[in-house]
């Protein structure tokens, strides 16, 4: 039996992550789970999974949560805040952690399991967006077993096979090509991105995910993301991460060799694949997925992404080229512009201004520790909300 955290477990990875475990009760045995406030959710979990202790990052949310724990008389030992989350990533008893909490949340509790040397599936891609650099140097130190839980950067760990962990010139690979969906309004060439409801943005075509990162996929801010997130993973420079709109969502990313092969990993959209190929790997499990059918498929389309139209991609790309704690600033001004945005704060299209101006006007520093990077994206945070007053 194989003890795992999860970290986010009442979001939509968490959720998958438990329903892969649920499959394989003589495989896996859930030991630590964290939330931000869902504390009913949570009640359920402790009473179906029997985790030795749970935490809460909304202090509130954990004190009422004890309350439902001692008044059922369940074994289950309820923590708060973020220090409570973090707790739960080094449990002794959990070799593997899921680290699925949105947003830079989550960075302090995956850097703990990194450090202790688990395996991190990692689904939180703000920890190598902000500090990429010196995130790998941890994964380095501690021998930390690394996996990609995204489902793009995932099918590139499944197409590099042995190769993984492999610098790509070594591995004899040219390019690294993410797929994209394109979000619910790439297809729509003639749509007003400026009277954009939240309602419509998070909407998306094929998966589905929280509003947060819906947005993200919307305005291809995801793909972004991801790709600073590639470059750290496979250890690539920008100009070997390529972006293609793939609409069907059913070939996850892919990766050209240099002799020109180009191999892909193709799937239903559902992110038990790569949740259940991480937690077996190196072997395979079943995850509960429908089969994928080509015949219904019939065709498998591909198109350049519009920078002009999704602006946040080639900030994405600006963002990781430039460096030290750039990434970490337009990671900070995103999240406050998209919490903005579904606030009703500002428009659809003003999310790029926010970013484009944080990143303007802070710059960038060397990022030469936590600290400095935790500082920065404070600033930026502060920063977007200073322009998004200014904008609403």
């Amino acid at each position: 039996m194989i003890g795992i955290s999860i970290l986010g477990a009442t979001g939509s990875i968490g959720t998958s992550t438990l329903d892969v475990i649920s499959q394989h009760p003589d495989k896996f045995k859930v030991v630590g789970l964290s939330a931000n406030s869902n504390n009913y959710k949570m009640l359920t979990l402790i009473e179906r999974f029997q985790p030795q202790c749970v935490a809460m990052a909304d202090e509130s949310a954990a004190k009422d949560l004890n309350k439902m724990v001692q008044d059922k008389k369940l074994n289950c030992e309820v923590l708060s805040g973020v220090n409570g989350v973090r707790e739960v990533a080094r449990l002794d008893a959990a070799a593997y952690v899921m680290a699925s909490i949105v947003g830079a949340a989550g960075l302090e509790p995956t850097l703990d399991a990194v450090r202790l040397g688990k395996r991190v599936l990692l689904a939180n891609k703000e920890s190598l967006v902000m500090s990429g650099e010196l995130f790998m140097q941890e994964v380095a130190n501690s021998g930390a077993e690394l996996l990609p839980i995204d489902s793009e950067h995932n099918a590139i760990f499944q197409a590099l096979g042995e190769n993984y962990g492999k610098s790509l010139d070594e591995s004899g690979v040219e390019k690294i090509i993410l797929t994209a969906s394109g979000g619910p309004f790439f297809k729509d060439k003639d749509r007003d991105f400026s009277v954009i409801t939240p309602e419509q943005a998070v909407a998306h075509p094929n998966w589905s995910m929280g509003k947060k990162i819906s947005v993200d996929s919307a305005s291809m801010m995801n793909k972004g993301l991801e790709v600073i997130e590639a470059c750290w993973l496979f250890d690539a420079t920008p100009d070997q991460v390529d972006v293609v709109v793939h609409p069907q969502s059913v070939i996850h990313s892919m990766v050209e060799y240099v002799d020109g092969s180009v191999l892909a990993q193709l799937g239903n959209p559902d992110m038990r694949t790569p949740i259940a190929n991480a937690m077996a790997w190196p072997e395979r499990i079943g995850a509960g997925v429908k089969r994928l059918n080509m015949f219904e498929v019939g065709r498998l389309d591909f198109f350049q992404p519009d920078m002009e139209r999704f602006p946040c991609l080639r900030l994405a790309y600006d963002a990781v080229s430039e460096g030290g704690t750039m990434p970490a600033v337009l990671n900070a001004a995103n999240e406050i512009a998209v919490a903005s945005f579904l606030d009703g704060k500002i428009r659809f299209t003003q999310i790029q201004k926010v970013i484009s101006e944080t990143m303007e006007k802070l710059g960038k520093l060397n990022a030469e520790n936590l600290q400095v990077i935790q500082q920065q994206s404070q600033k930026a945070e502060a920063t977007a909300a200073q322009i998004v007053s200014a904008l609403s």
